[in-house]
């Protein structure tokens, strides 16, 4: 196992604790003069985590070609170290959701790979917008949405697989997330389509277990450029009410049109109780490729704003599920993530930080000004020493990015992993 050696974890935070410290209770100062406590709001950041994707720890790329990075993980194990050192230096990351069967494993070996890293498995993905080897039937033309009945019913069955290993990891939900649709004007009967993924997703919901909630998740465009079966956050709530009080919708950030106002989708699910739950990632253009926070920080804490409103008022069934889902073509997969982590973590604690009475004021009388500038109060504070101390707390990394480098973590894996070949196109 590969892991950050304690002495450099050490070193390198005690070469940086006392300036965090200062940092920590200057901060405390200015915001008890506003009324918060500084500790009350690491102890809620220190019990956030978010799930890091198994496939997340791998060069992404495009459609056109993929640069592979030094000391890529040749299999679910390599990938679960990967995630073990995110969880190692940010504290913020404790579970891992697989995809299948790309991280396909005898159930036994994840669990005890999982607990020697001090790991959890987080939603179960399945794939049909792929073609595997020996299979079957082809997706070209789509999975749950087919024409063909029995490539339908092998979708379907796919997902069963899904839940089977899920349910002997640990998992407590399975995420579905399918590239049907057209290219062409008239290639697809909009209405019979949208049945058949009806028909074929109430099948997987049949044998979902008792414990279990089926997100489903919705994407603008890619890869059918003319219409997407599941093509927004409408049509997957309405998907969620037909399948039953177990489905949910999951809000990809990164699968809107640049104009969508995200945060407000999300203010409406928590109200009909189907926020499913998130992967967080960022995007300039309307997919999700970015680091979380990269484009469209403020945004991002609009998000958390909604959701700490939630929590704060204690709104009927939400619990959502919260995880990273990002391609890193240019950068250390590792460090994109821990950054992503933390900024996700930096959301929260800003949302936390937001005046809630205040703000109800301001918002009942209509002043828009001030209510605004009461978002922007909590926003524009600078919340690093929370995050650093709530870390340090949990004995992770006051940088974690600045330790990870130190520790020449990526040298080591290159070492022991394989080279691999960039040849051809992909995300993954």
């Amino acid at each position: 196992m590969t892991m950050i050696g304690k002495d450099v974890l050490e070193k390198d935070n005690s070469a940086r604790e006392s300036a965090l410290r200062q940092d920590y209770d200057n901060l405390g100062g200015h915001l008890a003069r506003r009324g918060i406590d500084i500790d009350d709001v690491k102890a809620k950041v220190s019990a956030y985590g978010v799930a890091v994707p198994s496939w997340g720890v791998g060069t992404g790329g495009t459609r056109f070609a993929r640069f592979p990075g030094a000391g890529e993980p040749r299999h679910i194990f390599d990938k679960l170290e990967d995630c073990g050192v995110i969880q190692q230096l940010t504290r913020a990351t404790p579970a891992v959701s697989l995809h299948i069967p790309w991280d396909k494993e005898d159930p036994k070996a994840l669990l005890a790979k999982a607990e020697e890293l001090g790991l959890t498995f987080d939603a179960m993905n399945s794939n049909t917008f792929q073609d595997q080897v020996g299979q079957e039937k082809s997706y070209k033309f789509g999975s749950l949405s087919h024409t063909d009945a029995a490539t339908r019913a092998q979708a379907v069955e796919h997902n069963l697989e899904c839940i089977e290993i899920g349910k002997a990891i640990g998992s407590k939900a399975l995420t579905i997330w399918i590239g049907d649709g057209s290219n062409f004007p008239g290639q697809a009967n909009f209405t019979r389509q949208f049945e058949r993924y009806l028909g074929a997703a109430k099948d997987i919901y049949a044998a979902l277990p008792a414990d279990w909630r089926l997100f489903t998740e919705h994407k603008m465009y890619e890869p059918a450029f003319y219409s997407t079966v599941v093509q927004d956050w409408g049509t997957n709530y309405m998907i969620a009410k037909e399948l039953g009080d177990q489905a949910y919708c999951l809000v990809d950030l990164g699968h809107h049109a640049p104009n969508v106002n995200i945060e407000m989708i999300v203010a409406r699910l928590i109200q009909f109780g189907k926020l499913g739950g998130f992967h967080f990632n960022d995007s300039k253009y309307g997919d999700d490729d970015l680091d979380t926070g990269s484009i469209d920080p403020y945004r991002l804490f609009l998000v958390f704003n909604e959701l700490v409103d939630a929590e704060t008022r204690k709104a009927p069934g939400f619990n959502p599920a919260h995880m990273l889902d990002q391609s890193h073509n240019v950068t250390d997969p590792i460090e994109s993530l821990m950054v992503s982590a933390m900024e996700v973590q930096r959301a929260y604690a800003q949302a936390l930080l937001v005046d809630r009475k205040a703000l109800d004021g301001f918002q009942e009388t209509n002043d828009a000004l001030m209510a605004t500038g009461t978002l922007k109060t909590a926003f524009r504070t600078d919340v690093e020493p929370i995050l650093a101390m709530a870390r340090l707390d949990q004995g992770g990394a006051i940088d974690p990015v600045g330790t990870y480098r130190a520790a020449g973590y990526r040298a080591k894996v290159a070492g022991i992993r394989p080279a691999v070949s960039g040849a051809g196109g992909g995300i993954v």
